[in-house]
């Protein structure tokens, strides 16, 4: 074990205890406040594990007395959870705010709570502090197991809060959830990160790596796999290097295989994998446990090595293919998905011409892509970016036309073959029609009836679309 081991910060009993006795608080002083039930509007931005911490915010917020609702109007506390990944959410986020000022006026006794990780920016919680004073409570994602005791002060008191503290991020075990899904969950199994690309600010928002307990995911998994979720995505910023900083060595693989052993009918999700520690042992694990999706996403973000450098990523590009090409014979129905960053500063028209020879070498089923975004705080938003933004969207759309393409093609493929679909929800504008997801995470709607939904059913793909494919439900009985 290394001799500098870093453990993660975990929450105390006793502070949680802490937590407790303030929930009750709250509960009592909504009784004196309403003679109802207070519904709550949580809104949230961004990636998986912002969802799975709105999930954790609105199990406190029930355990405080709250229902919930789907229109602010109707909100008597609204809460948004915001994401600092790019600039146009970042816009996003201020503007929603801004609109809450009527909303605030007609009910200056309501809360309206900002949390997450564009808070967690000191520079953005100050401006959102100075520019929206009815904005009653601004936090940071360090300290989302403290909202009950900074919503009893804001409660209590009539004082704003501003709680955005600095450091490496805590681990809070025990925390209630009220999920989105009845069959669908997200686990965090860790949270942090150590890469420091030099475009990303998730580890200034998140903090450090910092794993969870194996035995403490283990217990959540069966719970939730013994109360009839069918689908349980891992979630984490590099799931790869889970446990390096229990033990110094990763131990993804290993909790993969644990979790695939246990009994019930299942899948097994994660996200996301970076290519530095996407080992052999990994592949061969997914290739060799018959519950974990045939679905990689492995972002690559530039095809270029002297581009790859400059971000910061640790692998060339033939480090990331020799990945690519062990994987897919490994695990031949292996559905690879990625992230793509146009535009990096620096970037030449000749250099992302590489980026593209890798989107046609790997084939990818389909690409998250977008324009690079400057973050403050970055050692990216420092460099010097001579291409204009109006190149960048023509190399952009020049990225996504290849991607559709291939995408096509892969889809064409699927015609006549039957796959094993986790039917998910009805298809927009259509209750008739089923939309649900294959094992390589690849999106097919098919007629059936809606009580098909949280079962895994075969469906027989009739017709492809460049990125969704069409099909009919073979005779089945539900699972």
């Amino acid at each position: 074990m290394s001799g500098d081991m870093h453990f993660p910060a975990r929450v105390s009993p006793d502070e949680l205890s802490i937590q407790a006795e303030y929930s009750e608080k709250v509960r009592e002083l909504l009784s004196l406040k309403y003679s109802r039930r207070p519904m709550a509007f949580v809104h949230t931005y961004g990636c998986q594990g912002n969802v799975s911490d709105s999930e954790h915010l609105k199990g406190l917020l029930a355990a405080m007395g709250y229902g919930f609702c789907a229109q602010a109007e109707e909100a008597d506390l609204i809460l948004l959870n915001t994401c600092a990944v790019r600039e146009h959410a970042e816009d996003r986020v201020i503007g929603n705010i801004g609109a809450l000022k009527q909303y605030k006026a007609r009910r200056p006794d309501a809360v309206v709570a900002v949390c997450g990780c564009m808070m967690q920016q000191e520079h953005m919680a100050l401006r959102v502090k100075n520019t929206f004073p009815f904005v009653n409570l601004i936090f940071g994602t360090h300290v989302l197991h403290q909202l009950p005791e900074m919503l009893y002060t804001v409660l209590s008191q009539g004082r704003r809060i501003l709680r955005v503290p600095d450091g490496a991020g805590v681990i809070a075990e025990g925390i209630p959830a009220v999920r989105d899904n009845t069959f669908k969950a997200f686990i965090p199994i860790m949270y942090g990160c150590n890469n420091f690309c030099s475009y990303c600010i998730v580890p200034h928002v998140r903090g450090r790596e910092r794993s969870r307990r194996m035995e403490d995911i283990l217990a959540e998994a069966r719970d939730l796999i013994g109360r009839g979720y069918r689908e349980i995505t891992l979630l984490g910023q590099n799931v790869n290097s889970y446990g390096k900083d229990l033990n110094g060595k990763p131990m993804f693989a290993e909790l993969l295989r644990r979790i695939n052993a246990m009994e019930g009918d299942f899948i097994i999700r994660f996200m996301t994998s970076h290519p530095r520690d996407c080992s052999r042992e990994l592949i061969d694990t997914i290739a060799a446990c018959d519950k974990v999706s045939r679905h990689l996403h492995l972002p690559f973000q530039s095809g270029n090595d002297r581009v790859l450098k400059a971000m910061n990523r640790h692998y060339t590009r033939e480090k990331y293919l020799d990945i690519v090409r062990y994987a897919r014979e490994k695990i031949p129905d292996l559905s690879l998905t990625s992230d793509v960053i146009v535009g990096f500063p620096g970037e030449t028209y000749e250099e992302f011409q590489d980026t593209l020879s890798l989107v046609e070498t790997v084939a990818y089923t389909s690409l998250f892509t977008f324009i690079f975004s400057p973050r403050v705080g970055t050692p990216a938003a420092a460099m010097e970016d001579p291409v204009s933004h109006k190149e960048k969207t023509v190399w952009f759309k020049e990225l996504t036309d290849l991607q559709e393409r291939i995408a096509a093609r892969r889809t064409a493929e699927m015609v006549g073959k039957t796959y094993r679909v986790l039917a998910e929800n009805t298809s927009r504008g259509d209750n008739s029609v089923i939309c649900g997801r294959t094992s390589g995470n690849i999106i097919i709607e098919f007629p059936a009836p809606q009580s098909v939904i949280g079962t895994f059913v075969p469906v027989t793909v009739t017709q492809a679309r460049s990125w969704i494919v069409t099909g009919a439900l073979e005779d089945h009985q539900c699972n």
